[in-house]
């Protein structure tokens, strides 16, 4: 268990200190892409440290993880839409969510906005929804202005939160460290039990 929280400590403390070197854009811009279409972990991982070792810079964290977010989304749509008897296939299929595809597309011809917003503000794999809007053939322009809307929405409560309270977060944030990683690791759980339930 000491090993485990010094080694936490460690990843933390990179990603506060990683906050100012001229990579770190970079690389929450590729997280937040990837997560979009392919990637398991969501880029909060960057974002929340990078937010509160530079709570000024926030709102430009959110602007390029949303940026980024929604580029990945379109990648995702783009897999689903022409690529998904290969990749987009195996991509749901590892996420043990092939047999529920059908159903998820059907439900596109009525509420295809209201999936994309809500699953796009939620811990629900986004990546499941940008594949699935391209495989049933959602509007493509529709698309990117709900992704804008949910994934900017989520981002931008996160920048609001650490901007105005960066620094008693942060305080929290470090005296329990163990309980909130595991909570974050939890939220992450529940979004997969979730969309394997509902979707």
């Amino acid at each position: 268990m000491v090993v485990h929280a010094a080694m936490l400590r460690r990843i933390y403390d990179w990603c506060i200190g990683a906050a100012d070197k001229p990579y770190a854009l970079w690389i929450l811009a590729a997280v937040s892409f990837a997560e979009s279409s392919f990637f398991p972990v969501p880029p909060d991982i960057m974002l929340l440290p990078m937010s509160l070792a530079r709570p000024k810079r926030a709102w430009w964290f959110a602007a390029v993880c949303t940026v980024a977010s929604v580029a990945g989304g379109l990648l995702g749509y783009a897999i689903g839409a022409l690529l998904y008897d290969s990749i987009g296939h195996w991509l749901i299929e590892l996420y043990g969510l092939s047999g529920k595809v059908e159903a998820f597309r059907a439900s596109y011809a009525e509420w295809g906005a209201v999936i994309i917003l809500v699953k796009g503000l939620t811990p629900i794999p986004y990546k499941l929804v940008t594949i699935t809007s391209g495989f049933a053939g959602y509007n493509i322009w529709l698309f990117v202005l709900c992704s804008i809307v949910a994934r900017g929405g989520r981002f931008f409560v996160v920048a609001v939160l650490l901007n105005r309270y960066g620094d008693v977060i942060r305080a929290e944030l470090e005296k329990r460290l163990g309980l909130w990683v595991g909570l974050g690791a939890a939220v992450l759980v529940l979004g997969f039990y979730i969309a394997f339930r509902l979707i």
